[in-house]
């Protein structure tokens, strides 16, 4: 399997961070392919682009994905 490409159990890792925070799967965006450093922006349709780093294990990055989706206002949601 190549390395750089996004893969399913990526995305559900992914989403276990962004479903934590209510956001509507529907609003994310994730290119397919890895690109460093790795980004999470919001774009002017208000969607949420998140770009996966190539060079750091998926599973190290989701914290930093965590912290960059609470700058842009997400919050963890209690249950």
């Amino acid at each position: 399997m190549d390395e750089s490409i996004i893969g399913m159990r990526d995305m559900g890792l992914i989403f276990d961070v962004t479903d934590a925070m209510g956001i509507d799967r529907e609003s994310i965006s994730v290119p397919l392919g890895k690109e460093d450093p790795g980004d999470v922006r919001k774009l002017p349709t208000g969607d949420v682009e998140i770009v996966v780093p190539e060079s750091v294990p998926l599973e190290d990055w989701l914290a930093i994905l965590q912290s960059e989706l609470e700058k842009l206002g997400y919050e963890i949601e209690q249950e």
